[in-house]
């Protein structure tokens, strides 16, 4: 399947969040990605349902929110209902991951889990058939414009095989430090959608990054 490219609204100008939502409906986009984080999981304050809401009534895409809070299960209805498509809740954040995943698709969304950096993916073993998508952050969550973690191709390599075991239809999401220089490389790896913020939203012009994005050269890709 063609990749995904998922841009970072936390890199958005929301001076004009409007005009940068209507970008992305008329790019090459897939999703929105919305980080919430809430000063707690991560050292950083972004955003909560108001902001998700005004996303919601202009997006035409589907939006993709990442829950960097503790116990997110406490938000997971909120959250469906205002407006989300795909919500990804930490392993570290979850104490009954099971439970909230079952309650993420009884809600009928599409479930995820995300791993810092430090988290093995083999935690996922027992969990994976259930999952619609694994996020692999290949930063440490809570701020934008960090460097990729080389370790993350590993941990994608290695998931990616797991997945073609127990899951072969899930989704390897990668956030942090995304651009043209490695997005071909993670593809390789086995990650299949992919998380950008500053290299779109810096970029000048970023309807065009969207599209060199999506459309890298991955003719040797081994999905």
């Amino acid at each position: 399947m063609k990749h995904i490219i998922a841009p970072s609204i936390l890199s958005a100008d929301f001076a004009n969040l409007q005009r940068d939502i209507e970008m992305i409906n008329t790019s090459e986009a897939d999703w929105f990605h919305v980080d919430v984080m809430d000063g707690a999981f991560v050292p950083n304050i972004s955003f909560g349902f108001p902001v998700l809401e005004a996303v919601k009534k202009y997006a035409t895409k589907p939006l993709d929110v990442h829950l960097m809070v503790v116990k997110p299960q406490r938000f997971i209805e909120r959250f469906v209902h205002a407006g989300a498509d795909i919500i990804t809740v930490h392993y570290e954040a979850c104490v009954h991951l099971h439970r909230t995943i079952q309650t993420i698709k009884e809600l009928g969304c599409k479930a995820s889990v995300a791993l810092n950096p430090s988290t093995p993916v083999s935690l996922l073993k027992d969990i994976l058939v259930d999952l619609d998508m694994v996020l692999i952050m290949s930063v440490n969550p809570g701020f934008g414009g960090q460097q990729f973690i080389p370790q993350s191709l590993n941990k994608i390599a290695e998931l990616r095989k797991m997945a073609n075991e127990i899951n072969p239809n899930l989704i390897i999401e990668v956030d942090g430090g995304i651009g043209i220089s490695n997005i071909e490389s993670l593809i390789k790896a086995g990650a299949n959608a992919f998380v950008a913020g500053n290299a779109i939203f810096a970029a000048p012009n970023p309807t065009q990054m969207i599209a060199d994005l999506k459309n890298v050269d991955v003719s040797s890709q081994k999905i």
